[in-house]
């Protein structure tokens, strides 16, 4: 039976099948749209690095026939076989992709799905519909990639740029097309029976969840892209590209031609202050140039233009959600997403929860014994939520950095305040380092061990330091250390007050005792 994904799910092929010989095949359509479905084959920094690798109906195999492309067959699209095992070191990522080839916007399309074929039988698949997308023309739909294992994602990001935009985004780049290209068919060699990793030839059965019963029409043949050097798309427009609605053009009243901006009374394309001369005004003590800039103030540098493309969607593209990561992925450095399934959930900080997406629930944890101690006890309060279902939760606290750090039979000490999220698989335990003039008369500390994941969140950026044999830090900036160190109070009779800016009695500190090896991590800030 197959495995089934959600957008943001992620899973070793080893778990699926233990083949590696696989077929992928994709199903979409849509009310008078043609799809161009491609494979990008990507280095280690996600780039196109090497254009043999970009699969397509004009190019429909890798050098070494890793990858190839077969063709609509059993319900399918547009099908590929890749055989794991032969792709060559240099390509860590398999990108399958979709492109409206002509007008059109992915919100149009009708259900479909990416699925994973081995040994015949189907092990994965993704499905997708119109109203996970808006005004796109590209979108990614999966990825196979490279780390330790061979592993699947069910991805759904998408351009609204159409193939221009994928193109620049694997670090293509996009020439003009030649008039005499001439299309071209992909030439499959002839088979005299179906291979063992190809699905049965008959279509697919409709599944439940609404695809459409009867395979969609192949995607029609046009005038194909020329890969020379670098790989190319059809020819785009020249002009701008600016987001507006459909039928309407917007021009804030009063503006300038496109590409200028000048505030009132100011030259087009010059910015002058009142009473300077437009093109030599230096403030006082300013360098020569900024930086980028080829002239310095004073020789008639024109500042640059805003660019015209520079739309809402361009300007936003480079705060989008993740499209790849594990379990927990740093969305950015105050940001992190939880990828959830129904049999793993997650335990958080209540109310840090800013954003999911699918099937979640939220519930209270305060009983048992974890919250009576991290709650009354503690005198730190911490109140925990339960987050469950399938989907994905995004979780940030007050702004404050947040890092991943992952468990593999191991263990960790963390301090109660310095604790964003974790998975409920760990086993935790928490403990009280005795001392006077402590919060709550003591510090209390959480034991994490076993598998998983805990996320700590800092306020700043933390410094980790190893344990020596004189290593003291201030117990209200201590975020987390090694389980093998050692933490015991101490009172210091030289700094008291003075070296602790929050300090209102006699400075108490604790002291990390341990073997070379052990650390502790310690924050610019002191709760």
């Amino acid at each position: 039976m197959a495995r089934e994904f959600q957008r943001g799910h992620k899973a070793k092929i080893s778990d699926l099948t233990a083949g590696t010989d696989l077929y992928v095949g994709v199903q979409i359509s849509g009310p008078g749209l043609t799809f161009d479905i491609s494979c990008f084959g990507l280095d280690a920094d996600e780039r196109l690095s090497d254009d043999r690798y970009f699969i397509f109906f004009n190019q429909p195999k890798s050098p070494e026939d890793s990858i190839q492309l077969l063709g609509a067959q059993s319900g399918d699209t547009e099908s590929f076989r890749v055989t794991l095992d032969q792709i060559p070191s240099q390509i860590q990522k398999l990108s399958f992709t979709a492109t409206i080839d002509g007008g059109g916007q992915m919100s149009q399309i009708a259900p479909g799905y990416l699925r994973i074929v081995a040994g015949g039988e189907e092990v994965a698949r993704y499905s997708f519909d119109g109203s996970e997308f808006s005004t796109e023309r590209a979108v990614m739909l999966g990825d196979l990639y490279l780390k330790d294992v061979w592993r699947f994602a069910a991805v759904g990001q998408g351009f609204d740029g159409g193939l221009d935009a994928l193109l620049k985004n694997f670090g293509g780049e996009v020439a003009e097309e030649e008039p005499e290209a001439a299309p071209q068919q992909p030439v499959i060699p002839a088979q005299s029976q179906a291979p063992a990793f190809a699905p049965p030839a008959q279509p697919a059965p409709a599944p439940s969840f609404g695809a459409p019963p009867a395979p969609a029409p192949a995607p029609s043949v046009h005038t194909a892209p020329t890969v020379g050097t670098t790989p190319t798309a059809p020819a785009a427009p020249t002009g701008p590209q600016t987001f507006t609605p459909p039928g309407q053009t917007f021009t804030p009243p009063g503006a300038p031609p496109a590409g200028q901006y000048a505030p009132p009374g100011a030259p087009a394309g010059q910015f002058a202050p009142p009473g300077a001369v437009a093109g030599q005004f230096a403030p006082p003590g300013a360098p020569g140039a900024f930086p980028g800039q080829a002239q310095p103030f004073g020789g008639g540098t024109q500042l640059a233009p805003v660019p015209a493309e520079a739309n809402v969607r361009v300007v936003l593209t480079k705060y989008a959600e993740a499209p790849v990561g594990d379990r927990w992925t740093e969305q950015n450095t105050n940001l992190v997403r939880a990828t959830l399934t129904k049999d793993a959930p997650i335990l958080a900080k209540q109310g840090s929860m800013v954003a999911y997406q699918g099937d979640i629930d939220f519930a209270h944890k305060g009983s048992g014994l974890l919250g009576k101690l991290t709650g009354a006890l503690t005198g730190q309060g911490m109140s925990l939520m339960r987050c469950t279902g399938n989907g994905e939760v995004f979780l940030a606290d007050e702004a404050s950095r947040v890092f991943v750090i992952r468990l593999q039979g191991e263990q960790i000490y963390t301090s109660a305040q310095g604790v964003l999220a974790f998975d409920e698989s760990l086993d935790t335990e928490v403990r009280r380092i005795e001392g006077a003039g402590l919060p709550g008369g003591g510090f209390f500390s959480m034991l994490f061990s076993g598998t998983g994941a805990v996320v700590v969140k800092t306020r700043g950026v933390p410094v980790v330091l190893p344990v020596g044999a004189a290593t003291y830090v201030d117990g209200n900036a201590v975020i987390a250390w090694s389980a093998g160190a050692q933490a015991v109070t101490t009172t210091s009779l030289r700094l008291r007050r003075s070296g602790y800016a929050r300090q209102t009695t006699e400075a108490v500190n604790l002291q990390f005792r341990g073997a070379p090896g052990n650390f502790v991590v310690v924050q610019p800030f002191e709760v």
